[in-house]
């Protein structure tokens, strides 16, 4: 509240606060029942609003699943929510301010007003929470959330598979991110397929254009969705989790010739192992074969398709040289079957994989 901001000020401008600071307050009991009531409900608003993201402890499921068959009418109720919870507390703390002001005399001195800016609520934003979405989305598919359970499904521990009804977690743990569909477990696939088990199949194309747009990307819908996977997901995660990401990065290097996510909770030994064999040396076959393919197309083509295949084929052979690099490092790891201890937390057991994982910024 304004006063007890401007006592402080006064009494520590610093703000360096004791608890006997906070004591020295005078308090004069008036209006006790309607003051505590307007205090806890702010209190009560300030927990919803926290408990809605991921970082909170108490988070049950994500804002925009909702029984509507499109992303943008979840948005719509949202945004409204977050409309009235932040008008509510706006509205409780000016009260709040008329009745100090007049119990202390102080209508020369302060005006009961407060800005947007420093109410404590968050409005909707459409890209920071088209982004958590996403986010909310991969760990579905990883299992750490699930359709059917509120909260954390899995972290640790023994895996209930039953959880996982409306939409199965990845079996392997290794979740790809490619610039073409290499893979049928791809995340831009299993994005696509979460999408649909909330919204619809029938409003699919809508819900990803929405979803595109709240990313701020042009193109197509399915391009921009896959670009933010390639480019910016993995530092979003890194930014809301400071940087104790417990999804991982395989990541081969700038030419994106290899990408894929793991669940850290769900790491096993023979996880580095299964990247290798399953994924890497796969995305190697199918390298060679596009490159064999595309410099048969060039012998034959045209001038002008050349000069775009040429382009294309050089693409390609930057991330064949990149990830037959990363193919040996990975195979170092592979062969030692690593063990990890949760309880070692992030930092330390990342740094054990840091010369495959995607540097942390």
């Amino acid at each position: 509240m304004r006063i007890m901001l401007e006592y402080l000020s006064m009494l520590s401008p610093t703000l360096n606060l004791q608890v006997g600071d906070v004591k020295s307050i005078p308090l004069v009991d008036a209006d006790r029942d309607n003051i505590e009531k307007m205090v806890q409900d702010n209190i009560d608003i300030s927990k919803e609003d926290w408990d809605s993201f991921e970082t909170s402890w108490d988070f049950q499921h994500h804002s925009l699943l909702r029984k509507v068959s499109t992303i943008s009418e979840a948005f719509d109720q949202w945004q409204n929510e977050c409309e009235d919870r932040f008008n509510q507390m706006k509205d409780n703390e000016e009260e709040l301010n008329r009745i100090f002001i007049d119990i202390y005399g102080l209508q020369d001195e302060l005006t009961p007003e407060v800005e947007d800016k420093d109410v404590t609520v968050r409005k909707a934003d459409l890209g920071r929470d088209i982004r958590s979405f996403i986010s909310y989305a991969v760990g579905c598919m990883f299992g750490h959330y699930s359709l059917d359970v509120d909260g954390l499904a899995y972290a640790g521990g023994e895996w209930d598979a039953r959880k996982y009804v409306s939409f199965p977690a990845d079996k392997d743990n290794i979740i790809p991110i490619c610039d073409d569909e290499y893979f049928e477990d791809d995340i831009v696939g299993l994005f696509v397929d979460f999408v649909k088990t909330v919204y619809g199949a029938e409003t699919l194309d809508e819900n990803s254009k929405f979803i595109a747009d709240g990313l701020g990307g042009k193109g197509q819908p399915k391009d921009v969705i896959r670009n933010y996977f390639l480019n910016e997901f993995y530092s979003d995660r890194c930014k809301i989790y400071q940087k104790r990401p417990i999804y991982w990065l395989f990541d081969s290097g700038k030419k994106n010739g290899f990408k894929a996510l793991i669940y850290m909770h769900r790491y096993q030994p023979d996880t580095i192992a299964r990247i290798r064999t399953d994924y890497v040396h796969e995305q190697q076959a199918r390298y060679r074969t596009v490159i064999a393919d595309l410099e048969q197309r060039i012998a034959n083509a045209s001038t002008g398709e050349r000069v775009k295949l040429n382009k294309k084929l050089t693409a390609l052979q930057a991330q064949d040289a990149e990830i037959r690099t990363y193919e040996e490092k990975i195979h170092h790891l592979a062969d030692q079957m690593i063990s990890i201890d949760l309880d070692d937390g992030v930092k330390k057991n990342y740094a054990i994989f840091q010369d495959v994982l995607a540097k942390i910024k």
